[in-house]
């Protein structure tokens, strides 16, 4: 089971225990997924969720599970439907827990989340700019900031960033998907780290190679031209140093000189070889 179906079974179980709520979970679904689309559609859990909210709403019955007359009637005027269907009264998401649960609906009924593990993206696609504009303002009321674009001639309403899926979830209650979906960014960010770690020291390894197979060259190419007895003592001590202990990190060559000396001092001596080995070339 995908990623988004398993989150969308667990938002099916959730019933409002508010009538104001359950009219905002019903207008999210109704105006996103759209009356006729719920009459010839064979998604029967969404249907099943419908009824069941319109059940606890308008006492319509158990048995009953389409849209007649009086159903629909009672729909749109409790829902507050536009002559289209597509848009409802802003005052049915005048408190927080309303909103909540028209993200939730809409969500349900137009929306889809990709596979954590491949990557970050959250979506609802909406029939218009006011529907997109109303989801948008719902989600910002909770410190979620969501983008629209424009596809295939519909809005779409969307996240990018982790973090800001997390808490959609955890808006529209979610509990379970939230835990999952933090279990998979904490793994994430630890092999990223990792990586990064990794990245970074063996970038260091090959700079730290790369800078003695270059003083190697010098001391060679000193050695052969002039003689590394004709150098300074200093200079003379540590060229063998170095061609002693190839592998061996700056910082530590200066431990094996008699005094020691720290990194600095071996950094200093072997930039004087290397200008040296820059005049004989």
């Amino acid at each position: 089971m995908s990623f988004s179906k398993k989150v969308k079974e667990e938002l099916f179980k959730v019933i409002p225990k508010s009538r104001h709520c359950i009219v905002a979970e019903l207008a999210g679904i109704i105006t996103l997924h759209g009356i006729d689309s719920l009459e010839h559609d064979s998604n029967d859990v969404l249907n099943r969720k419908v009824f069941t909210l319109l059940n606890k709403t308008l006492n319509i019955g158990k048995d009953v599970t389409a849209f007649n007359g009086d159903v629909l009637f009672e729909t749109r005027k409790m829902l507050k439907l536009s002559d289209d269907n597509t848009s409802v009264d802003e005052l049915v998401l005048q408190q927080p827990c309303c909103k909540r649960a028209f993200i939730r609906g809409a969500f349900l009924a137009a929306g889809s989340i990709t596979d954590p593990n491949k990557g970050y993206h959250f979506e609802i696609v909406c029939f218009n700019d006011k529907q997109a504009d109303l989801i948008i303002r719902a989600m910002s009321a909770f410190d979620v900031e969501a983008k629209q674009v424009e596809r295939n001639g519909k809005i779409v309403v969307y996240l990018k960033e982790g973090a800001q899926i997390v808490e959609a979830l955890r808006i529209m209650e979610a509990a379970h998907s939230v835990m999952e979906l933090e279990n998979i960014r904490i793994v994430k960010e630890v092999r990223g780290t990792i990586n990064r770690k990794v990245n970074c020291e063996t970038a260091n390894i090959s700079k730290t190679v790369s800078a003695a197979v270059r003083q190697i060259e010098d001391i060679k190419l000193i050695d052969e031209k002039l003689g590394l007895d004709t150098l300074p003592v200093q200079l003379q001590e540590i060229a063998q140093i170095r061609l002693d202990y190839p592998d061996t990190p700056l910082g530590d060559l200066g431990q094996y000189l008699d005094p020691p000396i720290g990194k600095s001092g071996v950094n200093h001596r072997l930039k004087k070889l290397a200008a040296i080995a820059r005049e004989l070339r």
